[in-house]
């Protein structure tokens, strides 16, 4: 049977594996559906259309799925997906998506997410990020995968952060944030290439060679955007093994958001 402790309300309408755990004084809504081996801790509050996939760790003092925050909202069926694998630490709020959009707010895959962590409506987090504590994410911001947000930072509105990059403490992110790159400061500031993060990754000696001419390209030879963009693209003639990480950077520069530009 399911561990739902005594005090806890689950509403029949809800549907939860019968190896999820809930804790005291939880309350979960009708069209919450929680997948196998995920334990909700006390007092958390799951509502919405929200679906919840494996093995989640979600502590104490959680709201998920509420409303957005958004003046604009009518009570529309919008939702919350989470996915498999994440750590969600005390008091996170995480709303549904807005009609304006996708409707949906997503989390990914095995995300470490750490306390007081606000994610906004229509927000999409890919897989393997690390939010530290009190990171802020306005609504429609999209985090890509391996992304690091140091604590006490602010994204503004519909900013990407490319895979790879890095976000430092205290940061204010009002521009989109290239992949690859170590950015902190308010106003924010590109310092270099997030080698450390790639290092872990197993990026070869090789990959992080092309991953810092891509940064020279950006914004240490002077060169326009649209230049930057074509020293970029011919760097695979060189180096054939940098081909995906070239590709990857050139797919953001290309839906890099025009109201807010990146980060130069």
């Amino acid at each position: 049977m399911t561990a739902i402790h005594a005090t806890a309300i689950v509403d029949r309408g809800a549907e939860l594996d019968q190896t999820v755990s809930v804790g005291p004084y939880t309350l979960i809504g009708p069209h919450v559906k929680i997948c196998a081996g995920t334990s909700i801790g006390a007092h958390c509050v799951l509502e919405g259309h929200t679906m919840i996939g494996r093995d989640n760790r979600i502590f104490q003092f959680n709201s998920l799925g509420a409303i957005p925050q958004d003046k604009k909202y009518r009570g529309e069926p919008c939702g919350l997906q989470i996915g498999d694998r994440n750590t969600i630490r005390e008091f996170c709020t995480f709303n549904i998506g807005s009609p304006g959009d996708l409707g949906l707010t997503r989390v990914g895959d095995d995300n470490w997410i750490m306390a007081y962590t606000h994610v906004a409506h229509d927000c999409q987090i890919d897989n393997h990020t690390t939010l530290a504590n009190n990171t802020t994410l306005g609504g429609h911001v999209h985090l890509g995968q391996w992304v690091t947000i140091g604590g006490l930072t602010g994204i503004h509105q519909f900013v990407k952060v490319g895979a790879h990059a890095m976000v430092g403490f205290a940061s204010a992110v009002s521009q989109d944030v290239p992949p690859y790159m170590l950015v902190d400061g308010n106003p924010l500031a590109v310092r270099g290439v997030n080698s450390i993060g790639l290092r872990r990754r197993d990026f070869t000696s090789e990959r992080v060679t092309v991953v810092r001419a891509m940064h020279r390209a950006l914004y240490r030879e002077g060169l326009t955007l649209q230049l930057a963009r074509e020293c970029i693209a011919g760097l695979p003639m060189q180096h054939p093994e940098s081909l995906a990480d070239v590709e990857v950077m050139l797919s953001f520069l290309d839906q890099s958001s025009p109201q807010r530009g990146i980060v130069r």
